[in-house]
């Protein structure tokens, strides 16, 4: 714990107490963070920032607001929080904002979740400007001729963060990132200028794959996209890589918060306990995995981190509702949104799933498209890599998937063993079949 972080917080809310509010929240940030990138061998992008602020959360006489500053002089906050109250005394009154029930602050994790590195004070500019050399340099080698433009870049950062409430909650968390990135424009046949990259995220810089293998991989992908076409619309299995499962797996999210549910915006509003999904799909939400990158003790509104599964063989259990929306629904709380994300992988390959399919699409990314979470309509761009007899053939480019949600994921048909390890959203490749993709 901070306990200069701590001080000022709880000064805060007895100075917003002192100035008339019933009940008040306060939450500070510092966070430092520096990204350097280059082109054409030279640095283009050299950023440091730090910024700390603090935020009060004013209930007073059934009304609320939430206001923020980064002044955090005494005599100025002082100033600040009198006409936060002075202001929320002003605002129509909404019944169900208050700071949450104190039983829902018990029964926090005593586990250290290892977000922060220990060591990211001794990270040299000299070994940021090192990395991004390498990461240059082998998507320009592995680019060879085609090679039109490569940019490549690394961004770390430090945070603290700490909330407190006037109802007895106090919690603290330090974290820290690093990413590696490289994306390479190549020159193809005609004017075509494919584009593709390759990068990672972890806590700890120990966690990522080496910059030689980021940089190569993202020349990799892009080669890969070079002689892309259209083929005849056809419905076929697909399968999406493990990195663009979140993209679509987003569109279902969207239906299970709980302002979406309140507001008629969900297409799941009335399915908990009903199978929306093949028994394949299995979907946890778990805050407490050591050295996740969504990793928590506890949610925006101060309740204690759980684990839970939201969707179980198919079947829908939870939904992400946070405190204030429980109570306009009248429902339990469970939390506010998602922290790691994960579907357990299966036991087989994509190279092994691809040779028992024989013929389909390897999706490798998504170009626009949209999903509507009332509906569960959704329509997407796609690009990858055209397989028959589990080999890859012929990439393929602006084709087209749509559908609704309720139906799609009845088609998920395998999970493989792959889940992305760089992000918070640890999911494995899925198999879909009799998907229509559209094309010519």
């Amino acid at each position: 714990m901070n306990t200069q972080m701590l001080e000022l917080a709880t000064w805060s809310i007895e100075t917003a107490q002192g100035a008339g509010a019933n009940a008040c929240r306060a939450g500070i940030n510092s966070n430092r963070s520096v990204e350097i990138g280059y082109r054409e061998r030279k640095p283009e992008t050299i950023k440091e920032a730090t910024t700390k602020g603090l935020t009060v959360e004013i209930f007073v006489n059934g009304r609320y607001s939430s206001q923020s500053t980064s002044d955090l002089r005494k005599d100025a906050l002082k100033a600040f929080i009198t006409q936060a109250v002075a202001s929320t005394k002003l605002l129509a009154e909404d019944p169900f904002r208050m700071l949450p029930d104190p039983t829902y602050y018990a029964g926090q994790s005593k586990v250290d979740l290892k977000t922060s590195d220990p060591g990211y004070g001794s990270f040299s500019p000299e070994a940021r400007h090192q990395i991004v050399k390498i990461l240059e340099d082998a998507c320009l080698a592995k680019g060879g001729s085609k090679v039109i433009s490569v940019e490549a870049s690394v961004e770390d950062g430090h945070g603290e963060s700490l909330m407190v409430a006037s109802n007895g909650f106090q919690g603290f968390n330090e974290s820290t990132y690093y990413v590696q990135y490289a994306g390479m424009t190549g020159q193809d046949k005609g004017d075509r200028k494919p584009n593709g990259y390759y990068y990672a995220v972890g806590i700890t810089r120990k966690e990522l794959p080496s910059a030689e293998s980021i940089g190569a991989m993202a020349a990799e992908r892009t080669l890969a996209l070079f002689g892309a076409k259209k083929i005849k619309t056809e419905t076929l299995p697909i399968v999406v890589e493990n990195q663009n499962v979140g993209r679509i797996l987003n569109g279902l999210l969207a239906a299970m918060y709980g302002r979406n549910i309140q507001q008629k915006q969900s297409f799941l509003a009335d399915k908990k306990g009903s199978k929306i999904a093949s028994d394949k799909l299995t979907l946890i939400d778990d805050p407490l995995v050591v050295g996740g990158l969504g990793s928590r003790l506890y949610d925006g509104d101060g309740m204690a981190s759980k684990k839970r599964t939201m969707i179980d063989s198919g079947v829908l259990n939870e939904f992400f509702v946070d405190w204030y929306y429980s109570r306009k629904l009248g429902w339990e709380p469970t939390t506010g949104g998602p922290s790691n994300l994960i579907i357990p992988p299966g036991k087989r390959s994509v190279k092994e799933i691809m040779n028992d399919l024989k013929r389909g699409i390897l999706i490798a990314g998504f170009i626009g498209g949209n999903s509507n979470s009332t509906t569960g309509d959704s329509s997407i761009g796609i690009f990858g890599t055209l397989f028959e007899n589990g080999e890859l053939t012929q990439p393929v480019a602006e084709m087209n998937i749509a559908g609704n949600h309720l139906e799609f994921w009845h088609k998920l048909a395998e999970v493989a063993n792959d889940p992305w390890p760089y992000s918070s959203f640890r999911l494995p490749s899925l198999v879909f079949t009799d998907v229509v993709v559209s094309g010519v």
